[in-house]
């Protein structure tokens, strides 16, 4: 399998760049194929599973997404863990820069578990995805996003009984989250005792 032949364009770049790429695709079997696919070059990302094991509570955030508005959430409001663009930071930075702006809390320390693509077939981006605990001692504002950027984020908490639920019942729809979540209870983090 190789490529060869690879031409770029951009089809827009309002926000981040939509390129389209022809390319002469030689496959495992021994065929060459004329390939075109639209790339969406939207940057890396990082993502936190925020926990508190004195309370048994995990913080999280909702906010509009349009793509989930147009492909049938009623509201586009979306359950998510807190996370953000990496805008050039390291991840680590910028997830704690992130935790701060999105939920109101200075953490001291992050631990990363992993990082995967989220939408290989159409999207550049990396997650990287780690792990924070928190408590009320590192609360510094209110949270809700940065005004400049328009982000308008709500935070709140989910209960470990509240999160083992939502993942049987299928109720968290994004991602990252999902991943995260697993991840925890894999990692024996919502243990009760």
């Amino acid at each position: 399998m190789k490529i060869s032949n690879i031409k770029e364009q951009v089809l827009a770049n309002t926000w981040k760049p939509l390129k389209l790429f022809s390319y002469q695709y030689f496959s495992s079997k021994g065929k060459t194929w004329d390939q075109v696919r639209e790339v969406y070059d939207k940057g890396d990302g990082a993502a936190v599973f925020m926990y508190n094991q004195q309370t048994k509570k995990v913080l999280m955030t909702k906010q509009f997404r349009m793509p989930a508005y147009i492909n049938g959430i009623a509201t586009g409001i979306v359950t998510e863990v807190p996370a953000g663009m990496l805008d050039k930071d390291d991840p680590e930075t910028c997830i704690i820069r992130e935790i701060e702006e999105e939920t109101g809390y200075r953490v001291p320390s992050v631990k990363k578990v992993k990082n995967c693509f989220m939408t290989p077939g159409a999207v550049t981006e990396i997650t990287h995805m780690f792990i924070a605990e928190y408590n009320e001692t590192m609360k510094v504002s209110n949270g809700g996003g940065v005004a400049n950027e328009q982000e308008d984020i709500l935070v709140f908490e989910m209960t470990f009984e509240e999160v083992k639920r939502s993942l049987k019942n299928n109720e968290i729809r994004d991602a990252k989250t999902l991943i995260l979540f697993q991840y925890a209870m894999l990692h024996h983090l919502l243990e009760e005792s």
